[in-house]
């Protein structure tokens, strides 16, 4: 907490790498050198001697020297700079104008950088231009930038401490920067407490002194409790990430400034018992389970985001008792799908697979015995979910006769003929393809009694879960020439990474094509899957929303505006809202907007309020009978 009122307190804040992204220069210079045939050879040099200066290898004043003779700049490259820099300043910055606005008074912007562009920057966001010190280019006749006024102290090495020893402020003060010259008013004494910025740029230099690390202005803001745009600042909040996700999700959890850990492969239960504790959001694809046992290990745990279309992996009820959302991607990857299985039913009605075999072992093996159109044949899909009915449209376009059964009563699309049973589906398919959910009870769905309800040489593909088919009965099929080609992309066990070996009894079998669960393994699928998971998900953890949840009541909320947001989740018993309602009640609380939403198990009731409150208010909220979580929003 800070020991003096804020009236008392001064903070110092730093320019380059801190209030904006990058380093102004070394811009600058991609603007200054345009054209020059060795430009990246001479950014690079810039670049280094940054580095060396920031992290105090070098001093500061031959660093300004340095890069200033490199830069070849001119007056008129500064307007294209500070249009660059007015797109580069740093998101917690942005989140946190209210802030800057608020204590502009003691709010000083310290920098070895350059007011020319400097100013134009912060006073954009609140910063009172007397309260901005940097250095100032010299220009020579011509405009161009030669040098810097040499009688300013922050052209000089210690310029930061003589500066402010020479402003004679009277109270607490508080540095925030990324670099050693920063460090250095802590050093001489002249400040309270200096804060490692690391939101853009780590110097392990400049860490170890450091007396706090602050990934982000929130997290500064947040130690020393004062207002912020995030209650709780996401740098803390540690999002886990397994089984490959696409980058786009990494980037786009690392761009709100979540902590984020990322693992390529899938983890066991106990390995995951390892890794679960303390994180708030994890991701996962297909082979990860979150069982039970790992949510009880599972302590800060808010939502689950499945990066895929099944959730089976999942113990939902679990989740749900526990306060946890689920999220998935029920459609982004089925177009994927869709063109894989066309794909492999025309590879395996022609024997494509064995042909080319032969023909790489050097045999010629032309003939039409055994190979069909796809035309006039009759496709069937067991199960017209999202991948299913898609299916349903691209086949009958190739001129298939499409029929499907599906326990939920479905609109049939197109011409595509439903089936009272499975047996009657079965019975009447050239071709059949899978199409479930992976609920227990479809363990086996297809066994031999099935197989033996097909016609002899129909063509079989499994690209949903592993466990619907009993792989014995499907080799047996295979053997007996009741199936006379099969694609499988999903088995009952799979590797869990790339460097475990694949063991099943269906390699080596004729005209089977084996795929390692990629049906939905495209580049625009993941990247579409990597897009619309996080977006439910920081929907979530930002706003409440919850809409798209495969567990928890669905609501969309709107955004968050000048008040403060309670989420109350608690098991779905009478009562409830009248006891949250009690509370604001006595203590004289206007609602601005309230919305509830329950399932059989729980309910979540989502108020916005004024954002003056007492504490008290929220620890009553929190400990109301049946109450799973509560969660606050700024």
């Amino acid at each position: 907490m800070l020991t003096k009122t804020l009236e008392q307190t001064y903070f110092v804040i730093d320019f380059d790498s801190t209030f904006t992204k990058v380093e102004a220069l070394d811009v600058l210079g991609e603007i200054s050198l345009a054209g020059h045939r060795d430009r990246e050879a001479i950014l690079e040099k810039i670049k280094i001697i940054t580095d060396r200066g920031m992290s105090g290898e070098i001093s500061l004043s031959k660093s300004i020297e340095l890069r200033l003779e490199l830069l070849h700049a001119h007056r008129d490259h500064l307007p294209a700079l500070i249009e660059t820099l007015k797109n580069e300043i740093s998101d917690s910055f942005q989140r946190n104008r209210e802030f800057l606005t608020e204590h502009a008074d003691h709010i000083y912007i310290v920098s070895s950088g350059f007011k020319e562009f400097i100013v134009p920057i912060v006073t954009s966001l609140g910063i009172k231009e007397e309260n901005v010190f940097a250095n100032t280019f010299v220009f020579d006749a011509d405009g161009n930038i030669v040098s810097c006024d040499c009688e300013n102290p922050l052209s000089t090495d210690k310029g930061k401490v003589k500066l402010i020893r020479d402003l004679k402020l009277e109270g607490d003060i508080y540095v925030i920067g990324d670099g050693y010259t920063d460090y250095e008013i802590r050093e001489s004494g002249l400040a309270n407490r200096f804060y490692a910025f690391t939101e853009n740029v780590m110097r392990p230099k400049v860490i170890e002194k450091a007396d706090h690390v602050a990934p982000s202005l929130d997290e500064f803001l947040y130690h020393n409790k004062l207002s912020r745009s995030q209650s709780y600042p996401k740098s803390r909040i540690k999002v886990l990430l397994l089984e490959n996700v696409h980058p786009v999700a990494v980037k786009l959890f690392e761009s709100e400034g979540f902590n984020v850990e990322i693992l390529k492969g899938a983890l066991d239960e106990d390995e995951l018992i390892e890794k679960i504790r303390d994180v708030s959001i994890l991701g996962i694809r297909s082979k990860t389970q979150v069982t039970s046992r790992v949510l009880e290990h599972a302590n800060k745990l808010m939502c689950v985001g499945a990066f895929c279309i099944g959730t089976n992996q999942i113990d939902l009820k679990t989740c749900t008792e526990k306060g946890i959302a689920v999220f998935n991607a029920p459609y982004s990857n089925t177009r994927s799908v869709v063109e894989l299985a066309i794909g492999e039913i025309i590879m395996l009605v022609r024997n494509i697979v064995p042909k080319s075999n032969k023909m790489h072992e050097g045999v010629w093996d032309k003939s039409a015995k055994n190979s069909f159109e796809v035309r006039g044949k009759k496709l069937g899909l067991v199960g017209y979910g999202n991948i299913g009915t898609q299916l349903s449209v691209v086949a009958e376009a190739l001129g298939m006769e499409v029929y499907f059964y599906d326990i939920v009563d479905k609109l049939a699309l197109g011409n595509a003929r439903k089936c009272k049973t499975l047996d009657e589906l079965l019975a009447v398919s050239d071709f059949i393809s899978l199409h479930t959910d992976g609920r227990a009870s479809n363990k086996n769905l297809i066994g031999a009694r099935e197989f033996a309800l097909m016609k002899e040489g129909v063509i079989f593909l499994n690209l949903s879960r592993g466990h619907i088919v009993d792989i014995e009965a499907l080799v047996n099929a295979i053997k007996t020439g009741r199936v006379a080609g099969a694609g499988v992309d999903v088995f009952p066990y799979e590797p869990k990474t790339n460097n475990e070996e694949f063991i099943n009894e269906l390699r080596g079998l004729p005209n089977v094509i084996l795929s390692p669960h990629i049906g939905g393994s495209t580049e625009e699928a993941q990247e579409n899957i990597g897009n619309f998971v996080p977006g439910k998900l920081l929907e979530y953890i930002n706003n409440g929303s919850t809409y798209g949840s495969v567990n928890f009541p669905e609501v969309q909320l709107p955004l968050l505006k000048d008040s403060h947001r309670l989420l109350h989740i608690h098991a779905n018993v009478p009562g409830i809202l009248a006891k949250i309602n009690a509370i604001f009640a006595n203590y004289h609380i206007n609602i601005q907007g309230q919305y509830l939403k329950t399932t059989e198990q729980v309910g979540y009731v989502i108020t916005d309020i004024a954002k003056d409150y007492s504490d008290e208010v929220v620890n009553e909220l929190r400990n109301i009978d049946n109450t799973i979580k509560f969660r606050l929003l700024y």
